[in-house]
């Protein structure tokens, strides 16, 4: 497991109910405990004996929510990481987008904040804004659409 996604991992744990969290492979094991009062302690890689270990994951609670882009030609903008949604730069600023505005391959949609580091994530496609899928300061998931864009807008 790489180091970031130890940082989404314990990011998630501290936005659910979830207390503990457990995984273990041949490689390493890790162990995430939640205490309400105090610094969420860490158990960090540690090496494991040779024998396959069995892969225990914590169960994850997500409804999924029919794709409108499914059904037309939208294409949708997902989150690449666990984290805050932010379409302003701060509380003054405007928006990275609006609902109907243009955008072009490269250009910021919105922040992603995970684990105090504030992430610029950038549209990788140009078009025309259909929906933001998401409020501004809401927490979001690794893989969740944000925003529908209509390729040919």
């Amino acid at each position: 497991m790489k180091p970031k996604e130890i940082q989404d991992l314990i990011d998630y744990i501290s936005n659910t109910g979830l207390a503990e969290v457990k995984i273990k492979t041949e490689e390493f094991e890790l162990s995430v405990k939640k205490y309400a009062d105090s610094a969420t302690p860490v158990t960090g890689p540690q090496p494991m004996p040779a024998a396959p270990a069995p892969v225990a994951a914590a169960p994850v609670v997500a409804t999924p929510a029919p794709s409108p882009a499914a059904s037309s030609n939208l294409v949708e903008i997902k989150s690449p990481m666990i984290g805050t949604f932010y379409l302003t730069a701060n509380p003054e600023s405007a928006p990275f987008v609006t609902e109907g505005g243009s955008i072009s391959a490269g250009k910021t949609v919105c922040i992603i904040e995970a684990m105090k580091l504030f992430n610029e994530i950038e549209s990788e496609i140009s078009g025309k804004i259909v929906k933001i899928l998401v409020a501004n300061a809401s927490p979001v998931e690794y893989d969740q659409p944000l925003f529908l864009v209509d390729p040919a807008g």
